[in-house]
């Protein structure tokens, strides 16, 4: 398996420390503060190690202060309730004696229903289009020193955008890209459903740049997750491609909002996204 994401997995394998009490390692990926899809996935993590026969189907989350990854997560999970169909977890994540993180979830024994999706985009295949990561490097020299390191560093999975996006060109706020581990990872669905939380966090919240022309990989803005908020609708597997479908419908304050639909190949909705962060231009 690929050493990165061997690290990744290991990540999201919390140390438990009593009942409802985990602790999670910190990782530098390039940014100034430990990368919020970490703090999603292992709270989520920690949430699912308190909960038995039931799968999460939706989670939301608040990042009240940056994370340190010099030093580990404390995650304090509170058995809200366990009814007869629903389970709702609550997590605090503590660093340095302060709420950095909190989230609640709830999740659901397994039941049939009524079942519609809205239809996937039509968009081009992954195999006909560059990987972004590759793409990006090609201005390396160009970009201020952080984000830079940011890219210049190595991942255990891959991107591919559909769109062409050029800094500087205002547009729609609307993008898609295909993503996927670069390798095959265990069956598990609950490390699968941790690890989808965990890339979820990723290019998100930069959709609402794309109205304003502003270039991200230039810090001409800043971004900072306020609030992430995930529905699961059916299974899914991270090592396969999948189609994130991103739109950001406003921005004011300050702040932007964006939404994404995650799609498999065969064109199955697998999960939902939503998320609201600062957005100040740098002048």
């Amino acid at each position: 398996m690929n050493q990165q994401l061997i690290d990744l997995i290991k990540l999201l394998q919390l140390e438990r420390l009593e009942m409802n009490l985990f602790r999670g390692e910190s990782r530098d990926i390039g940014s100034p503060q430990v990368f919020g899809g970490q703090v999603l996935g292992q709270a989520l993590a920690a949430a699912c190690g308190t909960v038995e026969e039931r799968t999460v189907h939706s989670l939301h989350a608040y990042f009240l202060r940056r994370g340190d990854f010099n030093a580990p997560i404390i995650y304090e999970v509170d058995r809200s309730r366990d009814g007869g169909s629903f389970s709702s977890r609550r997590v605090v994540a503590i660093q340095h004696g302060q709420q950095i993180f909190n989230m609640a979830a709830s999740f659901q024994v397994e039941e049939d229903g009524p079942d519609h999706q809205v239809p996937m985009p039509e968009v081009a295949p992954p195999e006909q289009l560059p990987d972004l990561t590759a793409e990006v490097r090609k201005h390396l020299e160009s970009m201020p020193a952080e984000r830079r390191r940011f890219w210049s560093l190595e991942r255990p999975f891959e991107f591919r955008s559909v769109e062409a996006i050029e800094a500087g060109e205002p547009r729609p706020g609307v993008r898609n890209l295909w993503f996927r581990l670069v390798d095959r990872c265990p069956d598990d669905p609950v490390l699968q459903q941790c690890l989808l939380a965990y890339m979820s966090d990723y290019h998100l919240l930069e959709t609402a740049t794309l109205p304003h022309g502003l270039a991200y990989r230039a810090s001409e803005v800043m971004l900072a997750s306020i609030d992430h908020a995930m529905w699961f609708h059916r299974p899914v597997r991270v090592d396969q491609w999948l189609l994130y479908a991103l739109i950001s419908p406003s921005s004011s304050g300050s702040r932007g909002l964006a939404f994404g639909r995650i799609f498999d190949r065969d064109g199955r909705l697998v999960a939902s996204t939503a998320q609201e962060g600062l957005m100040r231009t740098r002048r």
